[in-house]
């Protein structure tokens, strides 16, 4: 017989939250590399002033597109490590796109973006067609590394382990484009 009382129905609900934190938790401590370093997909993303930016443009760069939301609690926690990848590499070739996912209220990612001064682009996906396009992501934060020639060399899933990430970025810059 199932409980129907609020408490029940609360129970039941914290069980499902408890679970899939679970999963989460297990699929961030996981990395996968993409073999044959597929192409990046051709997205356009919509960025907060409004202006578009599309894959093409990444071509020639080393670039981290990290998906996000404002509501996740570990994407606002590296968040200050992805400004500072970006800080340390921005010279070097080096770009960082965050899409904010569609559920994300506009309102929010804009106040997130100036309170901490992001200093990259930041796109809102309204449509939720680009976490479709790279992936169907339903998950944050997922994130992405495109070396130069536009392949997806590296994707994250959950916080990336940032000394690595910065190796593997190192080693991409220092590639031909």
């Amino acid at each position: 017989m199932t409980d129907l009382s609020p408490s029940g129905l609360h129970r039941r609900r914290a069980l499902r939250a408890a679970a899939a934190l679970g999963a989460i938790g297990a699929l961030g401590l996981a990395t996968t590399g993409c073999s044959g370093r597929d192409p990046a997909p051709d997205s356009t993303f919509v960025l907060l002033d409004g202006n578009k930016f599309t894959t093409a443009e990444l071509k020639g760069k080393v670039t981290l597109v990290n998906f996000w939301a404002t509501t996740c609690v570990t994407c606002v926690k590296e968040m200050p490590s992805i400004v500072a990848t970006y800080q340390k590499y921005q010279d070097k070739g080096f770009e960082t796109l965050a899409v904010a996912m569609e559920y994300d209220p506009p309102a929010w990612v804009l106040n997130f973006a100036q309170t901490r001064q992001l200093p990259f682009k930041v796109a809102i996906d309204n449509t939720g067609d680009v976490a479709k396009q790279w992936g169907d992501v339903k998950l944050t934060p997922t994130t992405y590394l495109v070396d130069k020639q536009g392949r997806i060399v590296k994707r994250y899933v959950g916080e990336p382990d940032f000394p690595a990430l910065h190796r593997l970025i190192e080693e991409l810059l220092a590639q031909q484009a």
